[in-house]
């Protein structure tokens, strides 16, 4: 099957609408991409890659079709996080916590019937120094967790050794906060959410895109065994609201210095060290959800 419903070479500014399918995407079969392909018909439709520039095959206001798993579609929201385009999310993921955290739906007809008849909403994204995420950023141990679950997931048994080595040397370190938020202590992570579960479908919160925060919790990743149990909770969501994470604190800028020095992950990549700059900011960018 060709890569194109209609000719890469046709003008940007009339291509009013991009479908972009991830083949690799843990629930996508050729039947489903065969649905796809006829639901959106009138789109400009592309497989999936990394290096293409999304703007240069449509107009400015062009709606974006996102079909793939988490790394497809974050990739497509922080791509065009600073644009106007309106971006609908077919989740084909194997966890998808962004789009269950905006409720969208898990199936593919009703997804589609989102993307058809709903309306385009301004969200809140992330930023840890500078870089922008969907579901979380973590300061130490947390973060780590996230990483290897990622690296177990794809089978990069070489990256997984290393974050198992990260997790083994991870030791408790001070902070301190301020901005929106000002406090010091010590623990093992430092956890800011932006979606109700993270990385493996680990439970972390209630917090969904659609609130105009961030939150941090302080208590979740406090111990391994703690993380342990998360990985465990994810098989009941709903968990996470009887254990919870303690305390949170709702923020829109904090800013984090430690001692010694840790690591900052933002989703599920590792940025650099702290210090560290959070800020919770409305997207130009809007994901279509029902009415």
């Amino acid at each position: 099957m060709s890569t194109t419903k209609r000719s890469a070479k046709s003008s940007a500014k009339g291509t009013t609408s991009l479908l972009i399918l991830s083949s690799k995407a843990g629930s996508m079969t050729p039947q489903i991409e065969a649905k796809l392909r006829k639901a959106f018909a009138g789109s400009l439709i592309v497989e999936f890659d990394p290096k293409m520039d999304v703007e240069k095959l449509v107009s400015a206001n062009a709606t974006i079709i996102v079909a793939g798993g988490d790394g497809t579609i974050g990739w497509v929201v922080r791509k065009l996080a600073d644009t106007k385009h309106p971006i609908g999310i077919l989740s084909m993921g194997t966890f998808n916590n962004f789009a269950k955290s905006l409720h969208l739906p898990m199936t593919v007809d009703a997804a589609i019937r989102v993307i058809k008849t709903g309306r385009p909403h301004p969200l809140t994204l992330g930023r840890v120094n500078g870089k922008i995420f969907l579901e979380a950023a973590a300061i130490g141990l947390f973060g780590e967790f996230i990483t290897a679950g990622e690296s177990a997931k794809d089978r990069a048994f070489g990256a997984f050794a290393e974050d198992l080595k990260h997790i083994a040397e991870a030791k408790p370190f001070t902070y301190e906060l301020t901005g929106d938020i000002r406090g010091s202590g010590t623990a093992m992570s430092l956890v800011f959410t932006n979606t109700t579960s993270i990385g493996a479908q680990m439970p972390v919160s209630d917090k969904t895109p659609q609130d105009p925060y961030l939150e941090l919790s302080v208590h979740a990743g406090a111990t391994r065994t703690d993380i342990a149990k998360r990985v465990l909770a994810r098989v009941v969501l709903s968990k996470h609201k009887e254990g919870g994470l303690g305390q949170v604190f709702k923020f829109r800028k904090i800013e984090v210095t430690t001692k010694p020095k840790v690591r900052i992950y933002a989703d599920n990549a590792q940025i650099g060290r702290t210090p560290a700059t959070i800020t919770a900011e409305l997207s130009a960018v809007q994901v279509i959800l029902s009415r």
